[in-house]
């Protein structure tokens, strides 16, 4: 029996990485091709077809296309803070950021625990992303993994939202 809390003990440390991954299948983005959440009018779902393991971890894409450009420049279409919620990182903690709550401002992909931290973000993006640029080296480096999380501190910006839709998108 202690071979077995010891075996689950090590699984469960595995899954506690710099970039947030599906618990079940450890892919990246819950299965969501990153690309497309700059160039879709809305994510799409990959395919373990267009698999690229970077940092340590499987990204599936929708089209090899897609795949190629990731491969080229993986820190432009990852999301920031590893997919952590910016929100939570701008106060100090990790939670994982949801694939379906996100928005893309300055060219950068950010997602939020909840509807409400993405809300939060949008009203104070300035200062939630210096906290949280802040905050990210001493959060990510208590994390276990092969991924280092330095090339994902996100940057300042501001544009402003769109009005439409659940996701924001601003380019």
């Amino acid at each position: 029996m202690a071979w077995l809390l010891l075996a689950v003990a090590a699984r469960a440390e595995a899954l506690v990485t710099t970039i947030v991954t599906d618990p079940l299948t450890g892919v990246a983005m819950e299965g969501y091709d990153p690309v497309s959440y700059f160039i879709d009018p809305a994510p799409q779902h990959g395919l373990a077809d267009y698999e690229y393991v970077w940092q340590g971890v499987p990204w599936y894409f929708e089209s090899a296309a897609n795949r190629d450009v990731f491969m080229r420049n993986p820190s432009v279409y990852a999301p920031q803070f590893g997919g952590h919620c910016v929100m939570s990182v701008s106060r100090g903690y990790l939670s994982d950021g949801k694939p379906g709550l996100y928005a893309v401002d300055a060219l950068k992909l950010y997602f939020f625990y909840s509807s409400a931290n993405r809300d939060a973000f949008l009203l104070s993006k300035k200062s939630a992303l210096a906290s949280a640029n802040a905050n990210w080296p001493g959060l990510s480096a208590d994390l276990m993994g092969p991924s280092s999380g330095a090339t994902m501190a996100g940057t300042l910006a501001s544009v402003a939202p769109a009005s439409t839709g659940d996701n924001v998108q601003n380019n």
